[in-house]
């Protein structure tokens, strides 16, 4: 299967909108042991929300040798190979460590509250 971002979100992937519209097709494929490839041709921006939507979050369903098994990036610029690589780092400890995913929540709820 292969996934065009560009047809999904636009050249922008920003938001977390747009990296659950790429989370949500590639979750079942993935369920069912299907490799994939996320094609990033004509994508010019990207930011942390749009992969932690699209990819991080499967950090909580599947290990990363899965991910690395069945999961493959194409024409990923180097910005946006920097910032998955962190946003799957930050993922890894966040689903691996009870104790940052608490900190985290709490500090998410603190600050809803301040606003």
């Amino acid at each position: 299967m292969k996934i065009l971002v560009q047809e999904l979100v636009g050249e922008n992937a920003i938001t977390l909108e747009d990296g659950d519209k790429i989370y949500k097709n590639i979750f079942p494929a993935l369920k069912s042991e299907e490799k994939i490839s996320i094609d990033f041709v004509g994508v010019k921006v990207f930011a942390s929300p749009f992969f932690n939507a699209a990819i991080g979050k499967l950090l909580r369903d599947f290990t990363t040798d899965t991910l690395n098994r069945l999961l493959s990036f194409l024409n990923l610029n180097s910005v946006g190979s920097d910032v998955l690589k962190r946003v799957i780092e930050n993922s890894k400890q966040f689903y691996s460590n009870p104790e940052v995913q608490r900190a985290i929540e709490q500090t998410m709820t603190q600050r809803s509250e301040e606003h």
